[in-house]
């Protein structure tokens, strides 16, 4: 088990709320655009690290296979006056709580590369 395990499961969780956020900003730039579906992105997480996996019966997803990280989906339906489908008020909900678990990820990184540091001093 590599040491730097944690630092980049919250690698991953930063590039994921990143990318999170510029998906919500751009349904924001959009909320007057006629026809404008908003988008969101789901984020899959692989669970090979944590559990060890097996394929016990024939029907069973193949546990080594590729899993997709991020994937792009189009958001629930809210039909606005011009067919638009952005709710302005649930983007700027979920931007406000996208950049919430940013800030968070971003403290649990500072506190791992503490972790590291007093390790490497030897305290």
């Amino acid at each position: 088990m590599s040491i730097f395990r944690s630092l980049n499961e919250l690698e991953e969780g930063v590039s994921y709320f990143f990318r999170r956020s510029e998906v919500i900003q751009s349904n924001i730039a959009n909320v007057d655009t006629p026809n404008y579906k908003p988008k969101d992105l789901l984020f899959e997480r692989e669970l090979e690290n944590s559990f060890h996996l097996k394929k016990t019966d024939p029907r069973h997803i193949d546990p080594s296979g590729p899993l997709v990280r991020f994937k792009l989906v189009n958001s629930p339906d809210y039909s606005g006056y011009d067919e638009n489908r952005v709710n302005l008020d649930k983007e700027l909900a979920k931007l406000a709580e996208t950049n919430l678990m940013i800030r968070l990820i971003n403290e649990a990184i500072r506190k791992e590369v503490g972790k590291l540091r007093l390790v490497i001093q030897g305290r």
